[in-house]
């Protein structure tokens, strides 16, 4: 496979609406394998991306979206811990379901405008998602899973970052059409 460009995942950067439920149109089987759920420090870019102030804690959720049992993409959300006894108090007892079906099966959610965003190699997030992504796959991530997609969703006056990175095996298959 070739390296994985901007260009060639343009479609997935772009799909509005659930990429758990465009992903889950490609196979048989969909699976969503929790690697981390609980309360860290902020980062720098979620931070600004809601709006938090300098210090403070947030709670994260790292997942790895699968289908027919090949993993897909990698995705981050965050939330500022005291949004989970408010508005996102739902996220806490999630499990291994879909965050779209908080996300998307609430009217009262809004979602801010797509970022696709190239990941730096050597940087924090791409050596973090590396490491899970051997943990739970027993492979190593692919040099060119660099592509990410960003959006803030608000409910209440409070907000949530997701951050999903995507898999070169999804170059080349449009959202929501059976791999051949």
């Amino acid at each position: 496979m070739g390296i994985a460009t901007r260009d060639s995942l343009r479609d997935w950067l772009r799909a509005p609406g659930s990429l758990s439920r465009r992903l889950a149109r490609l196979g048989e089987r969909f699976e969503v394998q929790v690697l981390r759920q609980g309360v860290v420090p902020f980062r720098a870019l979620e931070r600004a991306a809601l709006g938090l102030p300098p210090r403070g804690l947030t709670v994260v959720r790292e997942v790895i979206l699968r289908v027919d049992g090949e993993p897909l993409v990698w995705a981050r959300s965050a939330v500022h811990q005291r949004a989970t006894t408010g508005p996102w108090r739902a996220l806490k007892g999630l499990g291994a379901r879909p965050l779209a079906h908080l996300l998307y099966d609430d009217p009262m959610i809004s979602r801010s405008e797509l970022q696709p965003r190239r990941l730096s190699r050597p940087g924090h997030t791409r050596r973090h998602a590396a490491r899970q992504w051997q943990a739970a796959t027993g492979a190593t991530m692919s040099p060119q899973m660099l592509w990410s997609r960003n959006s803030v969703f608000s409910r209440g006056g409070t907000q949530l970052r997701v951050m999903e990175l995507f898999a070169p095996a999804l170059t080349g298959h449009r959202p929501g059409r059976p791999f051949p």
